[in-house]
């Protein structure tokens, strides 16, 4: 992917959602500019802010590195200082990958913990 988080690139608006608006950055590549990101304050209509075939600066905040999905920013552009400003990749940052690999689940811990369920439930019967 040609994107750097950080990264000033010029786009052109595609779609227009209550919940934010699309920019298409190359033949490829499409992100969205969440409603938060519009402007400073309070946006509660994307209409009169943007049409479709505009074309805007945007900051990429994000990258997702599973979905590839970009998410851009309006707002920061004018805050932002992009040359002076090296970017920091942090290398220590966790992945979680939404499985539970890590924990000692399986068949054999069941079966080795099975005898003394077997067990309980006979004494709460009897």
């Amino acid at each position: 992917m040609p994107y750097k988080i950080g990264q000033l690139v010029t786009g052109t608006v595609t779609g227009i959602q209550p919940y934010g608006g699309f920019i298409k950055l190359d033949e490829q590549t499409q992100g969205l500019v969440h409603i938060s990101e519009f402007k400073s304050g309070i946006v509660k209509n994307l209409n009169g802010e943007l049409k479709v075939g505009d074309q805007v600066q945007v900051i990429v905040l994000d990258i997702d590195q599973y979905t590839g999905k970009i998410s851009l920013s309006l707002r920061q552009v004018g805050i932002m200082p992009l040359k002076d400003t090296p970017i920091i990749k942090n290398n220590s940052v966790k992945r979680h990958f939404w499985t539970n690999y890590h924990l000692d689940y399986g068949f054999e811990p069941i079966a080795l913990a099975l005898p003394g369920w077997i067990e309980e439930a006979k004494k709460r019967i009897s």
